[in-house]
């Protein structure tokens, strides 16, 4: 199993990439989103790497987190989602919004990537609703990118760039799977949590682990 790629990008395309590892060039199948992420031909780049294999094919799909992988994991345990619809969601909504969607059961919003109908969005919101959260959990400790292997030798095709800052954490997603952690302590169940998360970061998306919590009690409080 090929669970990651490190190498020197020889081309990039906007649903794929070409990576070169000491000598040897894997094509890994991207969205467009993590496409528009990566650096130019002849710099460095890493990926996490999904392998499908059939009888009569053998695919890698590149994720930048492997929080991100393990959204493309779960869509794709959807009957009539395959790899290439998970990667137009993917690069549709991104990981949080693809949270939002499943947590709020929003398949509206699933239905603008392309390939994404309604009876499947409507399928894919009903199936996964109660299994997001569990991702959603998972937060900022899957969510720092796996960076270039540090003695890969960059390829100057094109001007020299600064180079990139070392990965952080996705504040978001870390605050997010706080604010799941203290509802679940207070005795939400984790959908409900889910929900109330979801609907509070889609108002305040830079919201900090505090303003989320006290914004989705705000949100699960009895209505008068």
């Amino acid at each position: 199993m090929i669970g990651r790629i490190a190498g020197i990008i020889l081309h990039r395309a906007q649903d794929h990439v070409l990576i070169d590892v000491r000598g040897v060039g894997y094509i890994v199948h991207i969205s467009e989103r993590t496409a528009a992420g990566l650096p130019p031909a002849g710099q460095a780049a890493a990926l996490y790497t999904e392998l499908l294999v059939r009888e009569d094919l053998l695919q890698l799909f590149g994720f930048p987190t492997l929080l991100e992988k393990e959204w493309h994991r779960l869509l794709t345990s959807v009957q009539g989602v395959g790899a290439k619809v998970s990667l137009a969601i993917l690069g549709t909504l991104g990981p949080d919004g693809l949270a939002r969607a499943l947590a709020l059961g929003d398949w509206s919003a699933l239905k603008k990537s392309p390939g994404v109908g309604p009876k499947l969005a409507q399928r894919i919101a009903m199936e996964l609703k109660d299994k997001a959260p569990a991702v959603m959990a998972l937060g900022g400790s899957l969510t720092v990118d796996p960076g270039p292997l540090p003695d890969v030798e960059v390829i100057e095709t094109v001007a020299p760039s600064k180079s990139a800052p070392a990965a952080r954490p996705d504040s978001s997603a870390q605050a997010t799977a706080d604010a799941l952690s203290a509802l679940s302590n207070l005795g939400y169940a984790p959908s409900e949590a889910a929900g109330a998360v979801a609907e509070a970061s889609g108002r305040e998306p830079d919201a900090t682990t505090t303003a989320l919590i006290r914004a989705a009690l705000r949100l699960l409080a009895p209505k008068e």
